[in-house]
């Protein structure tokens, strides 16, 4: 009987070979019930994964790894797909892992890079506040990716690349948008400001208000929960009905990120409000499913497909000596959609 391969399992399973390898690799950017299928049907068929084969090619020096805070964001998914179709279309591999809220992205890292033998790293999400000890053990190109931090003054001589929007300044402009608009009490759902996401969009908020010389309601910043995913639909929704069930008054919310914008969208309905006629909604990333929400979701739209392409482009150049490390910030656009209005009193 002629020996099973990685293509009988997804001829059986009606799958590509890559989702085979990513079921085989517990990546996270696989349907769990598509997982499951899969390795029941290796285990019923007895088949047994070429680890050394699969290793000798991880050891060829042909590949990139990328580590994810925040995977529940459709915003990376549609990165990770972009980079995964590029990493491919150069013969590289690629290696996705997802890194918890508690783990520390550059240990992940330096682990990674001794395991897989790694030619190059993209940091999507994170905090990015490291020591030049520490980020300096990695001996491979690197790249953080959508954070606009630039961090040259804080890890010394380490040579890396940065490639995002300007998070603090989009961010004043969604909170001017709105305050243009007349809104006054504007809810603010993000991150702790120790997580460097949260407090630059934070930032960006103060800063609109501090312009037009208005007091901040800081009664209105609300922090998502700690203990489930930060940027998920789940936390967006649950931070929304405590703040309305708090009974303080509010006419608009922005969130940080759509999918917490989402979210919020069904607590303001649950409490009984319409959107935007009572509260104002807003988000920020520009994922397709705002564009589908209704109402359709205003949101700061970021360049998902020039940012992920001008990363692993830009990597595989580092990688190859045709390029030096940069620093590049993309423009977002602010899109005006359905669920933002003017005051009414």
């Amino acid at each position: 009987m002629a020996e099973i391969t990685i293509k009988d399992i997804a001829k059986k399973c009606g799958v590509g070979v890559s989702t085979v390898s990513r079921a085989l690799n517990n990546h996270p950017d696989i349907n769990p019930e598509t997982r499951n299928m899969i390795l029941k049907v290796i285990e019923e068929t007895g088949f047994i994964p070429n680890n050394s084969a699969r290793n000798l090619k991880r050891t060829d020096a042909k590949c990139i790894a990328v580590l994810v805070k925040g995977i529940t964001n459709p915003f990376f998914s549609s990165m990770i797909q972009i980079i995964e179709e590029e990493t491919q279309r150069n013969k590289y591999a690629l290696v996705l892992r997802h890194v918890e809220a508690q783990e520390d992205e550059v240990d992940v890292a330096l682990e990674l890079e001794k395991e897989k033998r790694l030619r190059g790293i993209v940091f999507l999400g994170g905090k990015f506040e490291h020591t030049e000890e520490k980020i300096g053990k990695l001996n491979i190109p690197f790249i953080f990716s959508t954070i606009g931090v630039n961090m040259s003054d804080r890890i010394g001589k380490v040579e890396f690349s940065n490639i995002a929007v300007d998070d603090r300044a989009e961010s004043e402009k969604m909170t001017e948008y709105l305050l243009g608009l007349g809104h006054r009490q504007i809810a603010l759902i993000t991150e702790r400001s120790e997580r460097p996401i949260g407090r630059l969009r934070m930032e960006g908020y103060r800063e609109a208000y501090a312009k037009r010389k208005l007091p901040v309601p800081e009664n209105l910043i609300c922090y998502v929960q700690e203990e489930i995913e930060h940027y998920s639909m789940e936390n967006g929704y649950l931070t929304a009905k405590k703040l309305l069930e708090s009974g303080e008054e509010v006419t608009a919310i922005y969130a940080v990120s759509d999918s917490l914008a989402i979210g919020a969208c069904r607590a303001v309905l649950e409490a009984g409000k319409r959107i935007p006629e009572d509260i104002s909604v807003a988000g920020y990333d520009g994922i397709e499913m705002g564009e589908y929400y209704n109402p359709k979701l205003t949101t700061i739209k970021q360049p998902v497909e020039e940012i992920a392409k001008r990363t692993i482009r830009l990597l595989l150049d580092v990688i190859a000596g045709r390029k030096e490390h940069q620093q590049i910030i993309f423009p977002a656009e602010l899109v005006v959609r359905e669920s933002t209005r003017k005051y009414q009193k």
